[in-house]
């Protein structure tokens, strides 16, 4: 019995193909890390530095399009002026580890603040002096106890003072774009 030619073909062609990679909304945390951005909408995080806190659950941006969510990705217009922030909802107490991966964009200068300390992204600068605009990299912040530690791609860029006051973890959009995904924490 023979196989038709067109059939083996299609078989082959199956079986060679790439699997599609999971989008950053299916992606499940590590073990033992939770989302903390399911990579759908803003469920979970509200507005900050504002007079009064604005919920964003089920909401896909934040103030007028500065945060929006697209893909799987939590990303900054910088068409859309303004020093703006967002953060959880969730205050962080004790110790805690905090992962996402991020993408600078063109003239990117935006921050991430935990526990009394700020980290500037500014690709080429300070402690992001590796780090290209284009490329995704793993940033994580973890405290422990009084101190806080700064990695990039696994390496330890900084290392500071945590406060001992619980905080929620803010991002703030400053200038220029940015992609964000993954965002994880294991308390």
């Amino acid at each position: 019995m023979k196989i038709p030619a067109l059939f083996l073909l299609l078989c082959t062609l199956s079986v060679l193909s790439p699997t599609p990679r999971a989008s950053a909304a299916e992606r499940a945390p590590e073990a033992g890390f939770t989302a903390l951005f399911n990579g759908t909408n803003l469920d979970g995080w509200q507005t900050a530095k504002t007079a009064t806190a604005e919920p964003l659950q089920g909401k896909t941006e934040a103030f007028g399009g500065r945060f929006k969510v697209t893909d799987g990705t939590l990303g900054y217009d910088p068409a859309v002026k303004g020093n703006l922030y967002i953060e959880t909802v969730k205050e962080f107490a004790k110790d805690v580890h905090i992962k996402l991966e991020f993408n600078p964009g063109a003239k990117c200068n935006n921050d991430f603040f935990l526990r009394g300390t700020k980290f500037d992204v500014v690709p080429g600068a300070k402690e992001t002096k590796d780090v290209k605009e284009g490329e995704w990299q793993t940033l994580e912040i973890i405290v422990q106890g009084d101190k806080v530690e700064h990695r990039i791609n696994g390496q330890v860029v900084r290392t500071s003072k945590a406060a001992a006051a619980a905080s929620r973890f803010m991002l703030r959009a400053e200038f220029g774009a940015i992609q964000i995904r993954n965002i994880r924490v294991k308390e």
